[in-house]
């Protein structure tokens, strides 16, 4: 008869929770905008309003800056993105620099006393404000793929919810 060995459960950690989260937001971005038809990148926006997928891509790379220089003014910049030149490849890379730099702030907000600078009530409020800041830009990044002729494949489209293998 097997042995009934005691199994010790690990604590939930919800600071660790919410920062794999931000992790896995920040890797539906990339997923997204990798998966991106090539021509939907400038495309002008429907009756020439508006911002381009390039220009909305820069834009959450440069909240996140901004927020940073709030939050931590004593760190190294990042450069931000002109949202008139920047590439894909260079959005791409933008936003993991900013998404580490922001993970290891907010990890020591977590951890900490749970304030990030400039913002109330709390570091967890924060990543929520981010989560919703930056999905509201995803789901206009794919209306505007398909409104200017270049949807998004539907297996990308899919797979922008597959978060446990993301």
């Amino acid at each position: 008869m097997p042995s009934k060995a005691k199994i010790e459960a690990v604590p939930f950690d919800p600071a660790a929770s919410m920062m794999a989260a931000f992790a896995t937001s920040n890797r539906i971005n990339i997923y997204l905008l990798r998966g991106l038809p090539e021509e939907a990148w400038r495309a002008v926006p429907p009756q020439g309003k508006g911002r381009t997928i390039a220009s909305i891509t820069a834009h959450i790379h440069n909240v996140r800056l901004m927020w940073l220089k709030s939050i931590a003014p004593s760190e190294p910049a990042l450069a931000k993105l002109d949202p008139d030149t920047v590439t894909k490849d260079e959005a791409i890379d933008a936003l993991e620099q900013s998404f580490a730099a922001m993970d290891a702030i907010l990890r020591a907000a977590l951890t900490g006393d749970g304030k990030v600078r400039g913002f109330k009530p709390d570091a967890g409020s924060f990543l929520a404000y981010l989560f919703a800041h930056e999905g509201h830009h995803r789901g206009q990044i794919t209306m505007l793929a398909r409104q200017t002729g270049h949807p998004v494949p539907q297996s990308v489209m899919f797979g922008l919810w597959e978060w446990g293998t993301r």
